[in-house]
């Protein structure tokens, strides 16, 4: 049994630990991260899952403007999330994404994007074709680009390119 909980401002080394082990210390240089830098998480979607009193699992949503000539839309986007390798396939991933995603939510979000499996993510509602008018700036493989609508309708006409908030 798990339990959900904000992240605290003294578990950022430990989250950074976990991602450089998920990810590799080289995950900086992905197009998602010039979207992360200079920018804050969003703090009250930013969970984390502690076991035995140590973090083994976390996840963390920053603003992004999709711009489109002369509009821009507000979205959030969702990553990374990670979980320790000893405790993958027990539903910690899936419950932290419900979780922060039914937040989001509460807190007036109404679009999500992200680069990952869509064979995973679906599963929680994520499409690749939400996205197909989004552009990322840099280098992204355009098949793992994926986007949820938390209000129904809300990628509806919404084209752009993916900006980080400033």
């Amino acid at each position: 049994m798990f339990f959900i909980e904000p992240q605290k401002p003294n578990d950022i080394s430990e989250i950074e630990s976990l991602l450089d082990k998920s990810f590799g210390k080289d995950r900086h240089n992905k197009t998602a991260y010039r979207l992360r830098d200079g920018v804050s998480d969003v703090k009250t979607l930013s969970f984390v899952i502690r076991i035995d009193g140590v973090l083994k699992a976390t996840i963390r949503f920053w603003p992004v403007l999709i711009k489109d000539k002369d509009k821009s839309y507000d979205a959030l986007l969702l990553g990374p999330i990670a979980i320790d390798e000893e405790f993958r396939g027990k539903g910690m991933g899936i419950a932290l994404i419900e979780h922060s995603l039914t937040q989001a939510a509460v807190f007036g979000a109404s679009r999500v994007i992200l680069v990952g499996d869509e064979p995973f993510y679906r599963k929680i509602g994520f499409k690749r074709s939400l996205a197909e008018g989004l552009i990322m700036p840099g280098p992204v493989d355009y098949d793992r680009l994926l986007a949820k609508e938390l209000v129904e309708g809300s990628f509806e006409g919404i084209k752009g390119l993916i900006s980080k908030v400033k």
